[in-house]
């Protein structure tokens, strides 16, 4: 029986990680959840956020990081650390941030760049890890629309 976390893989082949973060930022707020995007580096945590601010011409995902504070009243937290500031229940890591610290989550979601070998080959190195923990994994594929269909699951 699975322990931890659901944990998600969503492989990206047909949209970026830029245009896919903000739909399921957008359906994660939908349902009420707080949100945790951690990136691999302080410098892409400042690109997120700029793009955050602009990516949807209708209105803005609301966000916030270290340099803005008052981390317990952002309904999305962006950041480079392990933590969970602001209580929230799913965490999306990408740029191949470390899946570390996925107990303080219900819901992790692994983004990564199938055009990227590296990130294919880190994906699936941390597939094998979750998995041997006993964590239960669905791995999701974009299909020809951009959409996302399950394709494998274990645990």
């Amino acid at each position: 029986m699975a322990t931890g976390p659901e944990v998600r893989f969503y492989h990206l082949t047909r949209k970026t990680l830029e245009e896919v973060l903000p739909e399921l930022l957008e359906k994660s707020l939908g349902r009420g959840w707080r949100a945790v995007v951690r990136a691999g580096s302080p410098e892409r945590v400042a690109s997120l956020d700029a793009h955050l601010w602009s990516a949807d011409p209708q209105g803005f995902l609301p966000h916030g990081m270290s340099d803005d504070g008052h981390a317990a009243d952002q309904p999305v937290w962006l950041t480079d650390k392990v933590e969970n500031p602001n209580g929230a229940h799913v965490l999306f890591l990408v740029d191949g941030a470390g899946a570390d610290g996925l107990d303080a989550f219900q819901l992790a979601c692994i983004l990564f760049d199938g055009r990227d070998a590296q990130a294919v080959q880190t994906a699936r190195g941390d597939w094998k890890r979750l998995k041997d923990g006993g964590l239960k994994l669905t791995y999701w594929q974009q299909n020809e629309r951009g959409g996302w269909a399950k394709a494998a699951e274990a645990g």
